[in-house]
């Protein structure tokens, strides 16, 4: 049901005050770094796990992070004595662990926030949550009406579960206006459920309940990096879904196209009149690298693209980083850039919050969420918007974006 190829983590400190000077080589034949490994990001008084492999020898270490089908590799693992740097592939975060008797003990860092570290440890196993001590008490695999929580009880989002399940195993994701939750994987103990992504940004807990009495019914939390956390309840309803992504960001009364003016990687000035984009069809992505679901996006867009420029279509990306730097955001996007092989325009546009970003367009309603895709025909008026992305591990969800994307870009292709 699932399947995505992206690029991951690890990267800042915990050197041991006993350690000494071993080198990548003893540590290689003492500790047998490379194999499987069963790491742990210890957040709110929860232990998120997740599985990774290492694989290599001396400076040519790499290391894949599996969540369920997802496979995300990351190949620029280093030594810093006896501990393991391990910077996650498009994002601007990290893992570093002092490795040691079979063993990891570190931290999980992101780089471009302050105080932004959560413990990190990891033992040579391949299993991700215990085996169940109890047989299901139910098979929730299909599709279920999910409400996510606020602190005061209060819906904040709605969202689609979707789940799969093999005996005790489980898989799936949530969807929402704004995006998915990407690969999660996990089982079911009687009646307790566990699922757990872990993707180098962003780390996701999810646990919850089955209920005895009725059991289309699920409540639970769900856990999310250093501080987020709500309640979420669930029940199985085979037509749950969401509002049209293509309604929910629209332009303001009055206007009819979309202006804007901003630099790309090299510092020059770029705008939807210059020649390059006169008489085409233009795709502008609103997104960031540090937002796992635009990387998503961002693969499928790059695909695409390869395979369709030649026809008179040009795609511009709007980055919005976390730190209001032209170098910083210019670094970033040239690393997603050369890390997943893009071919299309890039432009540095502003920051990630999504007020600012709304004032650097001022003809839309609002930037609701990261990514948001407009399609603007050859005469240069917006034809459609499409907000948030169902990535890969949404299944069918993801199969259906796609033929949309297709018979739309066709249509406007041949006007």
């Amino acid at each position: 049901m699932y399947r995505l190829i992206g690029s991951l983590i690890l990267a800042t400190l915990f050197m041991s005050a006993c350690s000494s000077e071993k080198s990548a080589e003893t540590l290689l034949e003492k500790d047998g770094v490379t194999g499987y490994w069963r790491g742990l990001i210890h957040l709110q008084e929860q232990e998120m796990p997740f599985n990774f492999e290492i694989t290599g020898s001396g400076e040519d270490l790499r290391m894949k992070i599996l969540n369920g089908e997802e496979i995300l590799e990351v190949n620029e693992l280093q030594w810093q004595g006896d501990t393991l740097l391990m910077p996650m592939h498009i994002f601007d975060t990290e893992l570093r662990a002092v490795v040691e008797s079979g063993s990891m003990k570190g931290i999980w860092k992101k780089n471009y926030a302050e105080d932004y570290e959560l413990p990190f440890t990891a033992t040579r196993d391949t299993f991700r949550f215990p085996e169940p001590a109890k047989a299901p008490i139910a098979d929730v695999s299909g599709k279920w009406a999910v409400k996510l929580l606020g602190e005061d009880g209060n819906d904040t989002t709605k969202a689609v579960g979707i789940f799969e399940q093999n005996g005790e195993q489980l898989s799936g994701t949530f969807l929402t206006p704004t995006g998915d939750y990407r690969y999660l994987e996990g089982n079911v103990d009687g009646n307790q459920l566990q699922l757990s992504a872990f993707d180098g940004e962003h780390a996701f807990l999810f646990k919850g309940t089955i209920d005895k009495e009725n059991k289309d019914q699920i409540s639970g939390t769900f856990w999310s990096g250093k501080s987020w956390n709500e309640k979420w309840i669930a029940r199985r309803d085979s037509s749950a879904s969401l509002p049209d992504p293509n309604s929910l960001t629209h332009l303001k009364e009055g206007y009819d196209e979309l202006a804007f003016e901003f630099p790309n990687l090299e510092g020059e000035m770029v705008s939807l009149d210059d020649s390059a984009y006169k008489d085409k069809v233009v795709i502008v992505q609103l997104f960031g690298t540090w937002c796992p679901n635009c990387m998503d996006e961002t693969i499928f867009l790059a695909d695409w693209y390869r395979k369709n420029k030649d026809r008179g279509v040009e795609i511009i990306g709007l980055a919005y980083e976390k730190k209001d730097d032209f170098e910083y955001a210019r670094n970033r996007v040239q690393r997603m850039v050369d890390r997943l092989d893009v071919g299309y325009d890039f432009l540095i546009a502003g920051t990630a919050d999504k007020e600012a970003a709304a004032k650097t367009l001022p003809m839309l309603n609002h930037v609701m969420s990261f990514p948001t895709t407009i399609f603007i025909d050859k005469e240069g008026n917006v034809r459609k918007i499409h907000t948030g992305f169902s990535g890969p591990g949404t299944g069918e969800y993801y199969t259906r974006f796609v033929e949309e994307f297709n018979l739309f870009t066709d249509k406007l292709l041949a006007e």
